[in-house]
């Protein structure tokens, strides 16, 4: 456990808090005027390796050698200049910080970070932080890196979870949630749609299936599993050449077939590590998919038909009806589908560059 405290004077600034990954979803835009929940649970925080947030830098003012020794291997729209290491909690597990007025950049629906830092230390008045919560953002609180310090909190240190601790603890992300936008006239307005965190969590992902596929076609599992990626693999995908395979695998999952070129395997939320076989199939690309996403998909949580009476008979787990279904395909996100694909090396293939550079004509045909 840790805590933040103030660069400036030592101030505390944070509740204790323990160390996750960074969400696939940390800078996911979502829609218009939508309301989305905080991002991060209370208790935790993750830190952002790649700098993030103002200063700006277009493309077009940055060279391409510095942006490759960065990690960016295609054009972007622009190139943050911003600290690296940036931190991120939940508002809620702030203490010592007031905000500052004359950086209420977004006004949206709220603030957006805009002007940079827009939280000072209560104590000596040093930016600090920046609050988040204007419409279709993941409402946060992101640390500056350059003006807080970490400090253990107590001595003990806990070890992550296994995969097993995991699997028996873990919670699915469910793939429908319902949508809110911000109160009107009319009240609040709210439908049931994909999950915003799955269409993150699948924009990385098939920025993944993409590099993994060497430009021949990929097959993956029926069921949820297609529902979410197979319509983009077959439009963006070259039709002929022998398909590529991707399974489900993953603890508790029986082992992956020798003959799997992919396997669509769950990062640990700690760690950040990413479950890999052992054996031959060691060998196939791993693409990454958020523990609770993985999990859903490789044990969805059942429904019953029919809500049941009386006492709870063996082996039931709910008697609610199941979620509504989104009138609309699933689309990723394009916004976690660029930044992942031009991290990638393969990003360099003029067959991968060219469906970077046509992304807003297949956001246009609902791809994304």
């Amino acid at each position: 456990m840790f805590v933040f405290v103030c660069m400036g004077c030592g101030a505390r600034l944070t509740t204790p808090l323990s160390q996750v990954t960074l969400p696939v979803h940390a800078h996911q835009k979502y829609g218009n005027g939508i309301q989305l929940p905080v991002l991060m649970e209370s208790g935790t925080f993750a830190v952002d390796p790649e700098p993030w947030g103002p200063p700006w830098r277009t493309w077009e003012e940055t060279d391409q050698n510095e942006a490759a020794a960065r990690g960016i291997h295609a054009p972007v729209y622009a190139v943050s200049d911003g600290a690296p290491g940036a931190i991120v909690i939940a508002p809620g597990d702030t203490r010592g910080t007031v905000l500052i007025p004359e950086r209420g950049g977004g006004y949206c629906c709220g603030l957006d970070g805009a002007d940079g830092p827009n939280m000072a230390c209560e104590a000596c008045g040093l930016p600090v932080a920046s609050r988040i919560d204007d419409c279709s953002l993941w409402q946060a609180v992101w640390l500056a890196p350059n003006a807080v310090r970490r400090c253990p909190a107590d001595d003990a240190e806990a070890a992550p979870l296994s995969w097993a601790e995991l699997k028996a603890r873990g919670k699915g992300t469910p793939p429908f949630e319902p949508i809110a936008t911000w109160g009107s006239r009319l009240g609040p307005n709210h439908w049931w749609s994909w999950s915003p965190q799955w269409e993150a969590a699948a924009g990385r992902a098939l920025a993944h299936l993409l590099a993994a596929s060497e430009g021949r076609p990929v097959t993956v599992p029926s069921g949820l599993i297609a529902e979410v990626f197979q319509r983009a693999l077959d439009a963006l995908l070259p039709a002929g050449p022998p398909a590529r395979r991707a399974v489900l695998a993953g603890p508790g999952r029986p082992a992956p077939d020798t003959d799997a070129d992919i396997l669509l395997v769950p990062a640990h939320p700690q760690t950040g590590e990413t479950w890999a076989p052992a054996g031959p199939a060691a060998s196939a690309y791993p693409v990454p998919l958020p523990f609770g996403v993985w999990l859903w998909l490789a044990f969805p949580e059942p429904h019953l038909p029919v809500p049941a009476s009386g006492g709870m008979p063996d082996g039931v787990l709910r008697d609610n009806p199941p979620a509504p279904r989104p009138p609309h395909l699933f689309r990723a996100d394009s916004g976690t589908f660029q930044h992942t694909l031009v991290r990638l090396p393969a990003v360099r293939s003029p067959w991968l560059r060219e469906i970077l550079e046509h992304l807003t004509q297949h956001m246009r045909a609902r791809l994304f």
